[in-house]
């Protein structure tokens, strides 16, 4: 019974989320979005207790789908990061503010980079090619996030600036355009490094919102020195290559674990939790 209490507390923290923005907003929307989300989770981790091997992916498919189709697509609102800039500089609190916010600003703090690895509908995609474990060292270009992180503010900036008419139309054209350069570029990338999640590492700007907060999560996975015989497997399989042998909130790669549990998984004496 202890081990469903960690999804069930989960779908209560997002219940407390969902309640709070419905009275703080007056708007129901935020309810039943939050609501939906945080019972995705929950359902995704329940089933991981369940050792159900695509329970991960299930939760991708559910919340990215979601946010990809429904609010982006057909609700018209640009869920990426220039849509956060759009509404921030309209001075408006609404979708793509109240997600980033409570996502990709506050949320690492608990959640660390859970996003990444449960709700990203651009990883979505990219965890289905078949280079899962990273086959080559990690490459020393993570500074080309903070290139398209600034080049996506300088954008929606400059609309603002220039006084350029028919925005709403402009952002929503943005979201498809920039989704399919995402996807185009990190195929790309992960056949040309052999490593599904190199645009996470080195070019999704969002990471610059998610890796600060990440470095104090209350989410992370810990290693029992005295059941772990240093056979390597987790880090072999690590997507992010974390070490996670390593407790010590500075550990190498430390936040960019986006909490698959696929090193979990891979220890042979449930040393990793």
């Amino acid at each position: 019974m202890k081990k469903y209490l960690f999804p069930l507390g989960l779908w209560l923290l997002f219940e407390a989320i969902a309640v709070t923005l419905w009275v703080a907003t007056d708007k129901i929307f935020y309810f039943f979005n939050f609501t939906y989300i945080g019972s995705c989770i929950a359902i995704g981790l329940f089933l991981y207790t369940k050792k159900f091997r695509y329970a991960r992916q299930v939760v991708q498919f559910a919340v990215g789908l979601y946010m990809l189709v429904y609010l982006g697509i057909l609700s018209r609102e640009n869920m990426q990061i220039e849509g956060f800039w759009y509404y921030l500089f309209l001075g408006v609190f609404q979708a793509a503010v109240i997600h980033y916010a409570v996502a990709k600003i506050a949320g690492p703090l608990v959640f660390g980079r859970g996003w990444c690895g449960y709700a990203c509908w651009t990883a979505m995609v990219l965890d289905l090619l078949p280079y899962k474990a990273p086959a080559q060292p990690r490459k020393r270009i993570g500074w080309i996030r903070y290139v398209v992180f600034a080049a996506s503010f300088t954008f929606v900036g400059a609309l603002f600036l220039f006084d350029v008419p028919n925005l709403d139309s402009i952002m929503f054209w943005s979201f498809l355009l920039g989704n399919a350069v995402y996807y185009i570029v990190g195929i790309t990338l992960a056949f040309a490094f052999r490593d599904n999640r190199a645009f996470c590492k080195y070019i999704c700007p969002i990471t610059v919102f998610l890796k600060p907060a990440s470095y104090y999560s209350i989410m992370r996975i810990k290693v029992d020195p005295t059941k772990c015989i240093s056979c390597g497997k987790c880090k072999k399989v690590c997507p992010m290559n974390v070490d996670m042998t390593n407790n010590a909130r500075s550990r190498v790669n430390g936040t960019e674990c986006i909490l698959c549990y696929s090193c979990v998984t891979a220890c042979p004496k449930e040393a990793l939790k």
